[in-house]
C-alpha cells in the first residue's frame, strides 16, 4: 500500500490503509498488542512522511512546501537541498516537526493506537 512508486494520491493511500487496518484490528483486536501497534504506528507514519517527501520531487517544491508547513527560510533551504535518502530524511527532525502526527491525522491517516483502544473499550462491554 505504501510503495514509494505507487503514484496515487495521499487520500487513496489513507483510505486503503484505513480499510486494511480496521479489518486487521477488528480481527486481532482481542489480543494484547499495544506495544506492537505503537511500533507499527511509528513505522507507518515514517513511511507516509517518506512518501510525501518523494512526491515533492524537486528542490523548489520541497522548499515551498516546507515553508508552508512553518519551517524557517534558512532551514527549509538546507533541508530541501539535502542529498540524503528518502528514508533517512523521513527520520530527521525537519519532517517530524513539520509533518506532525496531528497533521497526518487531519489529512486522513488512521491512528492505530487510538483505533485499537476504541475497539478494546467497545469489546469490554
Amino acid at each position: 500500500i505504501t510503495k514509494r512508486n505507487r503514484g496515487v494520491s495521499l487520500g487513496t493511500i489513507f483510505s486503503d490503509i484505513k480499510r486494511k487496518m480496521r479489518g486487521w484490528l477488528q480481527y486481532y483486536g482481542i489480543g494484547r498488542m499495544k506495544s506492537f501497534l505503537k511500533a507499527l504506528d511509528a513505522w507507518l507514519r515514517t513511511r507516509i512522511r517518506q512518501y510525501i517527501w518523494k512526491s515533492w520531487k524537486k528542490i523548489k517544491t520541497k522548499f515551498k512546501n516546507l515553508r508552508k508547513l512553518g519551517e524557517s527560510v534558512s532551514e527549509a533551504r538546507i533541508f530541501s537541498n539535502t542529498r540524503k535518502g528518502y528514508w533517512y530524511t523521513a527520520h530527521t527532525g525537519v519532517l517530524k516537526y513539520t509533518l506532525t502526527n496531528e497533521k497526518l491525522e487531519r489529512l486522513g491517516l488512521l491512528n492505530l493506537s487510538k483505533a485499537f483502544q476504541y475497539i478494546q473499550e467497545r469489546s469490554n462491554y
